[in-house]
Formats: structure tokens, sequence, C-alpha cells
């Protein structure tokens, strides 16, 4: 019974950080780990214990921005920086979200062409219409709800560890252990890894899902927020647990990549079947065992594909709407906020149309991963600045130990895609 009760007890408290988390691992950053892992092996295995606090400081400074003001992070931009500022983070959120949404409607295409002997437009036009509808006309959080058994693909990874013979020391040591190569080629990787999992629609989207939250709650008082050291407390959990299960997915997909795909002379992942033979190991003990690799890989494409692409289009959405003032929220009814509906499905159309410019579905997915790394780094600097401001934040300012990560997640970031351009110039 004491079980039970812990387990429910848990099941309450999860929220905007689980379901951030199991959103971070979309189908970009399930292939840009894939590629990291065939191209790579276990080299950069490191970067995930390495990335683990750094990602958990940002998205708890997001999460405390939105619960201590009451406001998506436009909103408070708009209300204590300058008008250039608010419209560069604004720009910024929308250019890297729309290439993001059409990576991941591209990836969920190519991936349900595994088993579905449909044209690529046809299930690329079908999933776009779905995901509108959806996120249009029914409530998000019976959406997640539904959605978020969806990222228990995800368990497939973490089986294929274990079912592979692994070379256990090796990969201990490979993540504790961090190994460097400055050419373009690792370093854009790198810059990629970053990118898909310090991700800007997530500060945006966190921040303003924590607001949601709050109304849920009936927290409001007078305009703001009341906040008890409980909900504080939980918001950190929640936040840390979505984190960590990101993180150990991440883990998992390097080393299932690096073992089944690297090992094996595969070190490019051109297609969506080359990333499907990575769990081929799951299922060699059945008849087709191919087959069904590409089912478990198309399933999870494609549900965390129907989880982060209605994410990405909010997170842009609410930073629009709170920037000219409109009227937004995924609780409210379409009639009701006809400019931040209209800001997703506008953002989720031009997303569709990325998929016809001629890039391959998988290598766009990299490249969206390597946007958001490049991205990020403007925006980390403003997250810092806000989250650890007096007059905005109060007491729930960031302390020493939040100030010191969000710093350190700023420069390794900006020093990383610096060093990736300068690979670049020089050939």
């Amino acid at each position: 019974m004491k079980l039970r009760q812990k387990i429910k007890k848990l099941l309450k408290i999860i929220g905007p950080g689980v379901i951030t988390g199991a959103a971070d691992d979309d189908p970009s950053g399930i292939a840009t780990y894939t590629q990291a892992g065939a191209r790579f092996g276990y080299g950069q295995l490191w970067t995930v214990i390495f990335i683990l606090p750094l990602l958990t400081a940002v998205q708890e400074a997001c999460a405390r921005i939105g619960a201590v003001t009451g406001q998506g992070l436009a909103a408070v931009i708009k209300k204590h920086y300058s008008r250039k500022i608010l419209s560069s983070a604004v720009v910024l959120i929308l250019i890297a979200n729309t290439i993001n949404i059409g990576a991941d409607i591209g990836a969920m295409a190519e991936a349900a062409r595994l088993i579905i002997p449909l044209n690529f437009t046809v299930l690329a036009l079908a999933f776009t219409g779905l995901i509108l509808i959806l996120e249009i006309f029914l409530s998000y959080k019976v959406y997640a709800k539904i959605l978020k058994w969806s990222a228990l693909s995800l368990i497939a990874y973490p089986l294929t560890v274990f079912l592979v013979r692994e070379p256990w020391l090796e990969l201990l040591k490979a993540t504790f252990s961090p190994h460097l190569e400055f050419n373009f080629s690792f370093l854009f990787i790198i810059v990629g890894v970053l990118g898909t999992t310090i991700s800007p629609y997530m500060f945006f989207w966190q921040a303003s899902e924590e607001v949601e939250e709050e109304k849920s709650h009936h927290l409001f008082n007078h305009g703001r927020p009341k906040l008890s050291q409980k909900f504080m407390h939980n918001l950190r959990l929640d936040n840390f647990l979505g984190m960590l299960f990101s993180q150990i997915a991440a883990w998992c997909i390097i080393v299932v990549a690096g073992t089944v795909l690297h090992n094996n002379g595969i070190v490019d992942v051109k297609t969506a079947a080359d990333a499907a033979r990575a769990l081929e190991p799951l299922v060699n003990t059945f008849p087709n065992a191919g087959l069904w690799a590409k089912v478990i890989f198309a399933f999870g494409i494609v549900g965390l594909g129907l989880l982060s692409v209605p994410i990405l289009s909010a997170s842009a959405s609410y930073a629009v709407s709170e920037a000219f003032s409109w009227r937004e929220g995924l609780n409210l009814k379409f009639k009701k906020a006809h400019g931040f509906y209209g800001v997703i499905t506008v953002a989720t159309i031009i997303g569709l149309m990325i998929n016809y410019i001629g890039i391959d579905p998988i290598k766009a997915l990299i490249f969206t991963a390597v946007i958001n790394g490049v991205v990020a780094v403007p925006l980390l600097f403003l997250i810092n600045k806000i989250a650890s401001d007096q007059k905005i934040m109060g007491q729930h300012k960031s302390g020493r130990l939040s100030r010191i990560f969000l710093w350190l997640t700023f420069i390794i970031m900006f020093l990383s895609s610096l060093a990736m351009f300068m690979a670049l110039s020089r050939g």
C-alpha cells in the first residue's frame, strides 16, 4: 500500500517537466544520437552525462521564470527588455521551431513508409492534418496524456543495450572520460547533440506550461501566482525526472548505434531504414527481424513526432502571442484565440513545405539539431539574466549553483558553435 501511495504521489507530480523531457527525444534527437553513435562509436557518449546538469539547470530556470512571473518567456522579455531584444528572441524561436517542425514531419513520413506502402507526400500531409486537428480541437492535457505513452517506445533502446554483448568497461570509461576531435565532422555532431538536447523550443514551452499548470490549479491571486514551498519542490522534481529520463534514453541510443552500427561498419545513417537497423538485435529471435525493427522504430518516430510537433508549434505561438499581447493558451478554444492557433497552423504548414526543397529527411533532422545549438546561445544569455534578476524573480532568483551552471551552459554552447564554424572555414 505504501509503495502504491508513493507511485500515485509521484504520478501527480509529473507534469510539464516530464512532458518536455519526453519531447526532447523527438525525431531530431533520435536521428542525431544515432548518427553520433554510428559515426564515432562511443566517442561522444560522455556528452550525455556532461549535459545532464546543464540541461536540468536551464529547464529549471525556465520553469521557475514561468511559475514565479505567471508569464511565458516572451511576455517577461517584453515587460523588462527592449522591443529589439524581444523581436530578436521571437524571430529566433520562430525560425528554429519552423525548421524543426518540417524536419520532424518529414521524418515521421519517412519512418512510416518503412511499414506503410504510401507516397511520402500523402503521409506528410496526413500527419500534418492529424496534428493540427488534434492540437486545435482537442485539449492538450488529453492529447498529452495519450501521447505520453508513445514515449515508452524509447524503452526499445535500453532493452537492446542489455540484449547485445556490450564492452561495459569501455562504455563506463567513454561515459566519464571526455574525448574530443578538432575536426568539422566531430564538432558538427557535438553542436547537434547540444542543440537537440538543450533546444530553444523547450525554453519557451516549459515556461508557458508552468503558467498553464498554475491556471489549472487556480494558483493566481490578484494576477500573480501564489507559490508554496511544496509547489516549487514538485516543480524541481518534475523537471529533474523529465531531464533524467531524456538523458538515459539518449545514452542508450548512442550505445546501441555504436555497438550495432559503428562496430559493424555502418558509420553514416542516410535513411530511416539505416537508423532502424540499430534495433534489429531486439527482435533477432523472430522471423523477419528487420521488419519488426522497422515497426518499432517507425512507431517511436511517429509517436514522438506527434508529441513534439505540437510542442514546437505551440512554443513558437506562445512567443508571438505574448509579444503582441494576443490571448494565448492551449486551454482556450479556437474561437477565443484565433491569433494563437493561427500561428500554430502557419508554422506547421510552412514546416511541411520545407520538405519539398530537396533535403533528405534524416539529414534534415541533424541539421535542425545544429541550428538549435546555434540559436540557443543568445537565448541562454537572456534566460540567465532574467532568472538571476531580483526585480523579476524576487526571492526565487537563481542561487549561486544555478547561475554557475547557466553561465557554463552558455559558454560551452557558444564555444562549441564557434569551434564548428572555425573548423568549417578551414575546410
